[in-house]
């Protein structure tokens, strides 16, 4: 049983001091790229290995397009469960736990700050939040947006990442795709520039809307843009889908899509056609 016990207390010593790797500390992508956590901040949440765009929220976003500060608005609106619904939990518990989880009130955020030193007002979605699915405080939050860019003339850029419109809110849902796009008219009127970043995925009613009616349509690489997901499309049609149907690269040829821009472009992009669509001189963007 000697064979069993230690008798070099330098190395007792070593494995008491030994500790586990933290969680986290290494992401894994799909393609089985691993990089370490803090490598993957530092490269705007992008694999450099495989250039893979890791799936990231709106305090990601506000990081990355911000230049530091900015202001939230609205941040404590929540949905209201109106309907009293219920399938298989009810909506009011299926919104107590997204809170929970996200520490997000909705599926949407709003700020404002200055992107290389101009103001510009950032709607982004967080898939997280019940699939980043369009209830009324999301059409809400935008429309009031809107409403702030037009009284303060400021640009818009609406960040998209969701499953469509929150099916537990049934037609007031539905409503607030004509909601927005009839108050992205108001932001036209007014000669103000919507940029559209559509990220993975866009889908459903938020592509049938805002997603789809920037000055600018753009994306991320590989994003799924859709109406209808591509199964639901191929059992209704019956028919084989072309290679990478519905992802970004496949909707630029096609037209839909103005162009695709790597994260770390994003910034400068959207900057860059925000000043040549209110024709203004350009400014430095690096």
């Amino acid at each position: 049983m000697s064979w069993f016990k230690r008798t070099n207390k330098n190395i007792s010593t070593k494995t008491e001091e030994k500790k586990d790797i933290p969680a986290g500390l290494w992401y894994k992508t799909p393609s089985g790229k691993i990089i370490e956590t803090k490598e993957l901040a530092e490269n705007m949440y992008v694999s450099p290995e495989d250039d893979y765009h890791v799936h990231i929220g709106s305090k990601e976003y506000f990081e990355i397009l911000f230049d530091n500060k900015f202001k939230e608005f609205n941040a404590k609106m929540t949905s209201v469960d109106f309907l009293k619904f219920e399938d298989q939990k009810k909506y009011s518990d299926r919104l107590k736990d997204a809170q929970s989880k996200t520490k997000l009130k909705e599926a949407i955020r709003i700020g404002y700050g200055n992107s290389f030193g101009k103001n510009i007002l950032i709607a982004c979605m967080d898939f997280n939040f019940i699939g980043g699915s369009m209830g009324s405080v999301v059409g809400e939050k935008i429309s009031l947006a809107i409403d702030y860019a037009i009284k303060y003339k400021c640009p818009l850029v609406i960040i998209s990442k969701s499953g469509g419109a929150r099916m537990m809110e049934s037609a007031t849902s539905l409503m607030q795709m004509a909601k927005t796009s009839a108050k992205l008219n108001d932001l036209s009127e007014s000669k103000l520039p919507y940029i559209s970043l559509c990220t993975d995925p866009t889908t459903g009613g938020t592509t049938a809307s805002f997603a789809m009616l920037g000055d600018i349509n753009i994306a991320e690489p590989n994003a799924l843009i859709a109406f209808a997901g591509p199964r639901v499309v191929k059992d209704t049609t019956g028919q084989d889908l072309p290679d990478g149907f519905q992802k970004s690269e496949f909707l630029l040829e096609k037209g839909f899509l103005d162009f695709i821009s790597h994260r770390k472009d994003l910034k400068k992009r959207i900057n860059l056609y925000i000043d040549l669509i209110q024709n203004l001189p350009l400014r430095n963007y690096e």
